[in-house]
């Protein structure tokens, strides 16, 4: 969540400055576990608070890919467990849960997080212990050489490749754009990257306000984004807080005079408030269970999750626990086990396509390589069924190119 901590409070540093100095901040790889024993993923998430629906969904989609492993006799007939633990949206709180299924639950890797300065908290206790971590939520911030961990591996889309597949379906040569951006890490670096976007397509800002985390209200707001006249409204925040922006912006008239834009489409939050309100909206996203239609991999994840969910469809960010843990056991199967340095080497290998098509992990920053959907959402008359959400406007193919360079990011290539 850039430097600034929304939630979180103090700052993830100082939260960490608390963890036991020498051996703590050894970059070593965990006490050796014996090879019979049950694998144990720790899964840090926020259960509670404004993110709650997606981290639950993600709690759903990170259980079915351990079930799939385990019922196919497990990682070299060793059973895999989830550890699920409550970071309550707050780097401290996640910091000490991690250190906490390390040192107490001798969890064997960490899945997790949903905020961006929750999950370099993470990232740094994971770091400092040498446990491998895969990470499931938006950050550009983990794959730059201050925040880069080679236990680290980010399994999420990152705001860069986000934003630049909105801008590249919604900005034009002269187009007007406006920001309302939440005030910490996840909304700064959205709103860096549409301006990257912006400069590269020849649109032109004309304005941004910063709200705060978790706002209820945005009255005060929407005159000031209204007189600035743009052709786009491009709304940068997450969770409930988009649900409220937009529903809020349409009371107002806005949608009427421009197109509102998200860097990500959230499927629980268009299901909280109805299709009125977000028809017509665009935004990307990292998953839609409409690509069974086309994705013979996610027609399989789709019917695995109806299966255990009773019927229900898996949902954008509750993709990432499913692809997030699944990616990490199928290295620790190809490994034979759980020796870091082999799961590590084999995480760098993995070539795999389970949810959306083909996916790899970039040697260099460890980010997944990965499409990228352009999704509209669309009006109640043209749903076909009442999870019929969006309609898919273009995929930007998996691709390095679509990636910061190894080199602007600070790390060897």
């Amino acid at each position: 969540m850039s430097s600034k901590q929304g939630k979180s409070g103090a700052s993830r540093r100082d939260v960490l400055a608390g963890l036991s100095a020498g051996t703590a901040l050894l970059a070593m790889p965990w006490v050796a576990r014996a090879q019979g024993e049950t694998i144990r993923i720790g899964f840090p998430t926020p259960l509670t608070g404004p993110f709650a629906a997606e981290a639950k969904d993600q709690v759903k989609s990170a259980e079915l890919a351990v079930k799939l492993v385990n019922d196919k006799g497990g990682i070299a007939g060793r059973k895999v467990e989830l550890l699920v633990r409550d970071d309550k949206l707050n780097a401290g709180e996640a910091a000490t849960r991690t250190l906490e299924l390390i040192e107490k639950d001798k969890v064997h890797a960490v899945v997790g997080a949903l905020s961006s300065a929750v999950q370099l908290a993470v990232n740094e206790v994971t770091r400092a212990r040498g446990v491998i971590y895969v990470s499931i939520s938006q950050s550009d911030t983990i794959n730059e050489v201050k925040d880069f961990s080679r236990f680290t591996f980010h399994e999420a889309l990152n705001p860069h490749m986000t934003t630049a597949a909105v801008a590249k379906h919604t900005f034009k040569q002269g187009t007007k754009v406006a920001y309302l951006v939440a005030d910490y890490a996840y909304g700064h670096e959205m709103l860096r990257g549409f301006k990257r976007a912006e400069a590269a397509l020849g649109a032109t800002g004309v304005g941004e306000i910063l709200h705060p985390f978790g706002a209820a209200d945005y009255s005060t707001f929407m005159p000031r984004l209204r007189s600035m006249r743009p052709d786009i409204l491009c709304i940068c925040n997450f969770g409930r807080d988009q649900a409220n922006a937009i529903k809020q912006a349409v009371d107002f008239g806005m949608k009427q005079q421009m197109q509102i834009v998200v860097p990500v489409l959230l499927h629980n939050q268009r299901l909280a408030i109805g299709p009125e309100a977000f028809e017509g909206v665009i935004g990307g996203a990292n998953y839609y269970w409409g690509l069974e239609e086309a994705i013979p991999s996610a027609k399989a994840f789709n019917d695995a999750f109806r299966a255990a969910n009773g019927g229900a469809v898996p949902t954008d960010y509750g993709a990432y626990g499913f692809t997030g843990v699944y990616s990490l056991l199928l290295a620790m199967e190809k490994a034979g086990g759980t020796d870091t340095d082999k799961v590590i080497a084999a995480l760098e290998e993995l070539q795999y396509d389970i949810a959306k098509g083909p996916q790899h992990y970039r040697k260099c920053d460890h980010q997944s390589v990965q499409s990228v959907l352009v999704l509209e959402s669309k009006k109640k008359a043209d749903m076909g069924s009442e999870a019929d959400f969006f309609r898919v406007v273009a995929t930007e193919p998996a691709s390095e190119s679509i990636l910061r360079s190894c080199s602007e990011l600070g790390l060897p290539a």
